[in-house]
């Protein structure tokens, strides 16, 4: 018996080819369209459905509205080393609504990614207040990060932006916000940013237990980690040049966040002179805007060695947070104040 002859020929494979493939390019438009008009974690490209409340969401994305609102005058940037400093305890000093703007985790190339996003939505900022730790005595001018960060949210560039839709865990996001924005009762995050993280340490045991004490008591090396020990901190020219286009009305707060006292480097050791380059070449960033002022925690006070302060050798409790806070507003005051 003869089998009858297959009749797909070339052109219809490629009949099949071409439906395929437009198939998939209209089904990836589609997408791009209803993603962009959901502006998942509402930058503000689209606002079509901008309900004007922060869905409760990590702070990596969620800078993408806190940092464009216009309630804010006034913004915090750095990490997990400043956030414990409450926004709130700064409006009500200085009378400037605060947005907290730190995000755990980051470095300056994050950093300076959120303060040009603030600073394009709020070109005439009141006060900027910087959280400079460690990460930024990178000598790669690369400014790398150590986790993953949505620079494609805070870019100015369309096809970055549509690119960055295209992620599976964006596309997630696209369905979890539009199902917040249909819901009848929508959860909120705070709009002004501030994560408290007190409780989440005082939840992992005691202060005095072995994995706090650990962490706070070890003494930190005398050499300085690979890659910070200068002399080049590519990361000051870059703030420098961010804070030489500031206004020069607006007031600008450099902070070196507190440090246990194990934490701080023994004197004269290649760590404490890697640290004092450091240091230097971030003051001299901020010499290039003239309302500006240094408020230096880091240098050894008696809080320094309470124990009880601190959770770790960076991460410190509210009862060193809250007069940090007044420090800074203080600064603030004095910078309105000159002429």
């Amino acid at each position: 018996m003869v089998s009858a002859p297959d009749s797909t020929g070339p052109r219809d494979w490629a009949g099949f080819a071409r439906l395929f493939l437009g198939t998939v390019i209209g089904l990836l438009a589609a997408y791009l369209a209803l993603a962009f008009m959901i502006d998942p974690y509402d930058s503000g490209r689209s606002t079509l459905f901008s309900a004007g409340a922060v869905r409760p969401q990590g702070p990596r994305t969620a800078a993408a509205l806190r940092g464009r609102d216009p309630a804010f005058a006034g913004a915090m940037f750095g990490n997990s080393h400043i956030q414990l400093v409450e926004p709130a305890r700064l409006t009500a000093a200085t009378g400037i609504p605060f947005v907290q703007l730190s995000v755990p985790a980051t470095g300056p190339g994050e950093q300076l990614a959120l303060l040009t996003w603030f600073l394009h939505h709020h070109p005439a900022p009141k006060a900027v207040v910087l959280g400079i730790d460690d990460y930024w005595c990178t000598d790669d001018p690369a400014l790398p990060n150590d986790k993953p960060f949505p620079f494609w949210l805070y870019s100015r560039s369309p096809l970055a932006y549509l690119r960055g839709l295209l992620r599976f865990s964006v596309a997630q996001e696209v369905v979890e916000r539009a199902g917040w924005l249909l819901g009848p009762r929508r959860k909120r995050a705070a709009a002004d940013g501030w994560w408290d993280y007190e409780p989440d340490y005082l939840r992992l045991g005691a202060l005095d237990g072995e994995r706090f004490r650990a962490a706070r008591e070890t003494p930190v090396p005398d050499a300085p980690d690979p890659g910070k020990a200068g002399p080049d901190f590519p990361a000051a020219a870059r703030l420098g040049a961010a804070l030489a286009a500031l206004p020069s009305e607006t007031a600008v707060v450099m902070v070196f966040p507190p440090v246990y006292a194990a934490g701080l480097p023994r004197p004269g050791t290649p760590r404490a002179h890697a640290e004092a380059a450091c240091r230097a070449a971030m003051t001299g960033a901020l010499q290039h805007h003239g309302r500006s002022a240094l408020v230096d925690a880091r240098q050894e006070r008696a809080a320094s060695h309470d124990s009880s302060l601190f959770f770790d050798q960076t991460h410190y409790r509210h009862a060193l947070a809250r007069p940090l806070a007044d420090e800074i507003a203080a600064a603030i005051e004095r910078l309105r104040k000159r002429p």
